[in-house]
């Protein structure tokens, strides 16, 4: 068999995988996504996902879905990402594949994690295995950017999300309810909620508190909420807001050391200057949230882009027309456009 052929039999199955993995995009944290597949002669015989951190690991989903055992002596194992070779909540894959005498195993990218960092794949190795490594690795780093930028650039994934009118404002100068003006449509709402449940922090400012009373929970989808992360520099957020109910755990942060903390709130001191978006971010990282979307308001959005602090900005676009009002951040890039009924969604990406 041609090497081309090789490489695109190798692809298939680690698309598989990819396809897989996303299965526990929200889930998992603080362990990243995982699929693996098994191959003989050309047939999947078993597949698997991580789902959640303590529970097995792809790879021993993937050996216990295989009816026929014998088999895996003569098989190739595909998985996404590098297998662990380190005790933690659960065994090392590698022994488990080891121990089972697969052949082949091919992996899409190494893992950063410190205690892997591919001592795995010379595991593998150093036991007979044949490793075949870097197959679809951009896919595979893709994946699982949330989890590469937390242990790569020690920092969260930053996801910039807001909705603005055809006329370019994301609210009204005055509004009668402490209650959002919803801009976008009820499906792009929906997603929104989805995205929600797939990181593990979100962020508001504190006029964003004041003016909405947001909930932000993922009361619109199924999903674990976030953990959320409020700006309240001078401590004006009382106990009547939703940030402050308990509910959901919450991370206040404030300049204001005398700030009353309850059950699921709690506080973290900064100092409030122009290393602000950072200070922000070390919190999060300090916390282990490997990813955070931050909905506003107008200027928090527009510190992170102005200090170029972003990974991703999704930006609703709707046939509402508002006249006048608080306008939209500026952030003038080009990203990939998509319609949603009324909606037109922008993602865009930051390649800095």
């Amino acid at each position: 068999m041609s090497y081309f052929c090789v490489v695109k039999i190798h692809e298939k199955y680690l698309s598989r995988c990819i396809q897989l993995a996303k299965n526990g995009l929200g889930s998992t944290y603080p362990n990243p996504l995982v699929g693996s597949v098994i191959v003989h002669n050309d047939k999947i015989i078993g597949e698997g996902w991580h789902r959640k951190a303590g529970e097995p690991h792809a790879e021993v989903h993937a050996i216990n879905s295989v009816k026929d055992q014998s088999l895996l002596k003569e098989s190739t194992i595909y998985v996404s990402l590098e297998p662990c070779s380190h005790f933690g909540k659960t065994p090392p894959c590698c022994d488990l594949i080891i121990a089972h005498k697969i052949p082949k195993v091919v992996v899409g990218t190494i893992d950063p994690f410190s205690k892997v960092a591919g001592s795995g794949i010379q595991r593998l190795r150093d036991n007979g295995c044949e490793v075949t490594v870097g197959v679809l690795e951009k896919e595979c780093l893709e994946l699982n950017k949330r989890f590469f930028t937390f242990h790569n650039k020690k920092r969260p994934y930053i996801i910039l999300k807001w909705a603005e009118s055809r006329d370019g404002f994301i609210a009204p100068l005055s509004k009668d309810t402490k209650a959002p003006i919803w801009i976008s449509n009820e499906y792009s709402r929906q997603l929104v909620h989805q995205w929600r449940a797939e990181e593990q922090a979100i962020l508001v400012g504190t006029q964003t508190v004041l003016d909405d009373n947001p909930k932000l929970d993922v009361r619109d989808w199924t999903g674990k909420n976030p953990t959320r992360i409020v700006l309240d520099r001078h401590g004006k957020i009382d106990s009547n807001y939703f940030v402050n109910d308990g509910k959901t755990k919450t991370v206040v942060i404030t300049e204001q050391e005398k700030l009353i903390e309850s059950e699921n709130v709690r506080a973290e001191i900064i100092t409030f200057d122009n290393q602000l978006s950072q200070k922000i971010v070390d919190v999060v990282y300090r916390l282990g949230l490997q990813s955070i979307i931050i909905e506003g308001g107008k200027q928090t959005l527009q510190t992170f882009i102005d200090d170029r602090l972003w990974d991703e900005a999704r930006v609703f676009v709707s046939d509402t027309i508002l006249e006048k009002g608080i306008t939209a951040p500026q952030l003038n890039r080009i990203g990939k456009t998509t319609k949603i009924k009324t909606d037109q969604l922008t993602i865009i990406l930051n390649h800095d």
